[in-house]
């Protein structure tokens, strides 16, 4: 299926950003409640990673990271840089790489959370006044290192709002054309081999249509 139509309605695409990396990543989600610290035991969930780039991906003008969860469609954060703000965060934290390496480096440290969940951790503390921090650690078996720390924000209540929209209406209309193909299917099954479309719908899964079927 060519959801491509469907995609370009994003709109975290309509400032002119475009998608270099979408996938799901495995997250140790944590809430700081005041001065009590964060929590020293986190929950585990799978939180949706997007990352947009504003201009050529080796050199981008802009980057954004967007986090959702399929659990919670009201969770949605944002990590915004470009190359001053970029400048802050390495001298903060020390970093080796340049901003046009940023998106690239990034990339490879969700890839490895998910390929290497044992040895690479995403942690993301969130604030009960919206800000939140994700931090990529590596598990070095005698001690944890952290790799790097991205400052995120809990997104406006009116982006929130578009987003569900967005999800809501490109489900429906993703399973509107699997399920405009499944008729075509069963249709083209049916004038070439009429007997195999009944068994096929008889097995699990294959429909309620053949409750009403007699021989």
């Amino acid at each position: 299926f060519d959801f491509t139509a469907i995609e370009e309605m994003d709109p975290s695409l309509s400032e002119g950003h475009r998608a270099v990396y979408d996938r799901e990543c495995p997250f140790e989600l944590r809430v700081q409640d005041g001065d009590a610290g964060p929590q020293e035991v986190g929950t585990l969930e799978a939180i949706k990673c997007k990352i947009l780039v504003l201009g050529d991906e080796s050199n981008p003008q802009h980057v954004r990271m967007e986090l959702t969860s399929e659990n919670d469609l009201f969770f949605h954060y944002t990590h915004s840089l470009d190359e001053s703000s970029f400048r802050h965060m390495q001298e903060q934290q020390k970093l080796m790489i340049d901003f046009t390496d940023y998106v690239t480096c990034v990339m490879k440290m969700l890839n490895s959370c998910i390929k290497e969940p044992h040895s690479f951790l995403a942690v993301f503390l969130m604030h009960h006044d919206g800000n939140a921090r994700l931090d990529f650690i590596q598990n070095m078996e005698y001690k944890f290192v952290e790799l790097l720390s991205c400052d995120f924000v809990a997104s406006p209540e009116e982006v929130v709002r578009h987003q569900i929209t967005f999800r809501y209406n490109s489900t429906k209309s993703k399973l509107k054309l699997m399920q405009s193909r499944l008729q075509d299917v069963n249709a083209l099954v049916k004038s070439k081999n009429p007997s195999l479309l009944l068994q096929m719908q008889r097995q699990p899964g294959g429909g309620s249509r053949m409750g009403g079927y007699n021989r």
